[in-house]
């Protein structure tokens, strides 16, 4: 059975949003490796050294990667949202709440047609995402 998991890129601030993450989710990064740590290490600047290739957070059964572009690689997120899905109010609000901190809310956490709450948040990294609430089924 495959399985799709977000992979999101920054500019050189991976490892802070992947730690402000963990605070948003309740979720542990469980690898992290820096380009100087790679096996390409030799190749990279020595400010670049210190930016992360890879690294992975586990939270609630799901897996988020990150990575910091290498230099003139990276581009603004365009074209797509990361949707995450509760089913509990209390937690759906926690987190829409602790990702908007210092982020552009762009639709409110509020009650809509087709969840009991839905809401759209831009995070201080600039990653766009949609918390969508079921309520108990």
């Amino acid at each position: 059975m495959a399985k799709m998991n977000p992979h999101l890129q920054f500019n050189g601030r991976c490892l802070e949003a992947l730690r402000f993450y963990e605070k948003c989710f309740n979720g542990k990064i469980n690898f992290s490796m820096t380009w100087g740590e790679s096996p390409m290490g030799k190749e990279v600047s020595s400010e670049w050294a210190e930016k992360i290739i890879h690294a992975s957070m586990e939270f609630d059964g799901q897996v988020l990667s990150a990575d910091d572009a290498p230099p003139g690689h990276y581009a603004k997120p365009q074209g797509f949202q990361v949707l995450v899905s509760y089913q509990d109010i209390p937690q759906a609000e926690r987190v829409f709440k602790a990702l908007a901190e210092g982020g552009d809310i762009k639709m409110p956490f509020a009650q809509t047609f087709w969840a009991v709450r839905f809401g759209m948040v831009v995070d201080r990294f600039g990653t766009p995402w949609m918390i969508n609430c079921e309520g108990a089924q």
